[in-house]
């Protein structure tokens, strides 16, 4: 009886089981988006760092209205694209976040199905001990009874 309920919850497990393994790669997935808008948003930051110091080498030297008009527009231009990136960046780790708990909750509800299996699994194995115990006990009864007389 009992074994025959957790065979009905394997195709109920076997559901979970696919749910978290989607729920995973969905996890590795957003986890790489992240990572690539990280690299990006350090290039954007590092390039600016070069850029700044193009600044100080150049003005050492003396510039041009036309030049510092330039670097300035540039400049600017390359904040506005590190200010998208970094609000990327924030998308991303928010994404992530979903994901991870939409994991969890899969990984928490397919490991509820596994004890609920394992528990109706280890009732059919005590009810089957029980069985034959009392069979084991039947039959020594009767041998015993059936040496006396």
């Amino acid at each position: 009886m009992t074994k025959s309920r957790a065979a009905r919850l394997a195709p109920v497990v076997e559901m979970a089981e696919k749910a978290e393994r989607e729920a995973a790669r969905q996890l590795g997935h957003c986890q790489g988006l992240l990572s690539q808008a990280e690299v990006k948003l350090g290039e954007l930051e590092r390039y600016r760092g070069d850029y700044q110091q193009q600044w100080i080498t150049e003005g050492r030297q003396g510039v041009s209205g036309q030049w510092l008009m330039n670097y300035q527009r540039f400049l600017s231009q390359l904040e506005t694209a590190i200010g998208q990136q970094s609000r990327s960046v924030d998308w991303h780790r928010t994404n992530l976040e979903k994901a991870r708990e939409q994991w969890q909750q899969r990984y928490a509800r397919l490991e509820g199905l596994r004890k609920l299996v394992q528990r109706y699994l280890d009732e059919a194995r005590r009810a089957e001990d029980k069985r034959e115990q009392r069979l084991l006990d039947e039959l020594a009864q009767r041998l015993a009874n059936g040496e006396r007389h």
